[in-house]
């Protein structure tokens, strides 16, 4: 029997990455350079979900809001209406055109930081992204990635 020496140190086991993990080290790559100005939440809220952000076109911004249970915090750069969601919120979801999904809440540099619009009455910034999906998919006449036919 031998000594094992600093070398040797047994056999080595491969840590498995799990599937999250692996969505999640993709999107740490795809970030955007042009990327840069984080919307800014109001003091007191918390982020026990992280945060991100769907922007749409302005103009669907009033046909969403009645559509909806709850409405988080919510931006306008006069352009679009930027939405508060939990992160991770475009895992399974194919956001219809042309609302984009911005990680960390994380908007492109416009002439200055989108003005807030409406909070909610509690501490949690967030509106659900499944309601607002389907609202978004309503208002802009997409059928949800769910029901679309499979096509072989």
């Amino acid at each position: 029997m031998g000594v094992r020496g600093p070398r040797a140190t047994g056999p080595r086991t491969a840590q498995a990455l799990t599937l999250d993990s692996l969505v999640r080290l993709g999107r740490g790559w795809q970030r955007s350079a042009a990327v840069s100005t984080r919307l800014p939440l109001p003091e007191g809220m918390t982020l026990p979900l992280g945060c991100d952000a769907v922007a749409v076109p302005a103009r669907y911004g009033p046909l969403l809001l009645p559509r909806l249970p709850r409405v988080g915090c919510v931006y306008t750069d006069r352009a679009d209406w930027w939405w508060i969601v939990p992160s991770d919120s475009d895992v399974a979801l194919d956001w219809p055109a042309p609302a984009r999904y911005a990680r960390g809440a994380l908007v492109p540099d416009t002439s200055g930081t989108p003005e807030l619009i409406h909070r909610p009455d509690d501490n949690v910034p967030y509106t659900p992204p499944i309601p607002l999906y389907l609202a978004l998919c309503r208002v802009t006449s997409t059928t949800p990635a769910w029901s679309r036919p499979i096509s072989a």
